[in-house]
């Protein structure tokens, strides 16, 4: 539940710290941790048996400018008179940059605390799965909002 931080980003760059300290071992380094997500099939917390191995599961996040095919679990088009669609729970962790490799039918889709698409708003970028290119829902403005008021 991303809104109930005063600072997200902090949260995600302390799950990130957290990941980093666990491969030690394998000489992670902080600087080459990136954060990934995966779209998961719940939509309520209490779906959720057991805590990621890695990463954070997180709620509560709404999407603006776009649908959300529940199937396919991909972006779709907006239905008429929806304003903002509620996003299945998001398994976030973070792996290091050598071993990502990004699918080019994956939108890049910011996230932000408010409906007020600042850069003091922003938080991050979650991929999302697409059948049509990342450019239109770019035009679209699609955006990920913790908070929709």
């Amino acid at each position: 539940w991303m809104t109930g931080f005063f600072n997200p980003q902090g949260f995600l760059t302390a799950m990130r710290q957290d990941v980093t300290r666990a491969h030690k071992a394998a000489n992670w380094a902080l600087d080459s941790v990136v954060l990934n997500n995966r779209v998961t099939k719940m939509y309520n917390e209490d779906d959720v048996t057991e805590p990621p191995a890695e990463g954070v599961f997180v709620r509560g996040l709404y999407l603006d400018g776009a649908g959300w095919e529940r199937r396919a679990e991909r972006l779709c088009e907006q239905q008429n008179k929806v304003l903002f669609v509620p996003m299945p729970i998001i398994h976030i962790y973070a792996e290091q940059t050598t071993s990502v490799q990004r699918d080019g039918k994956l939108y890049q889709c910011p996230v932000y605390k408010k409906p007020s698409r600042t850069d003091l708003n922003y938080i991050t970028t979650l991929y999302l799965r697409t059948n049509a290119s990342p450019d239109h829902w770019v035009r679209r403005g699609v955006a990920i909002l913790c908070d929709t008021k």
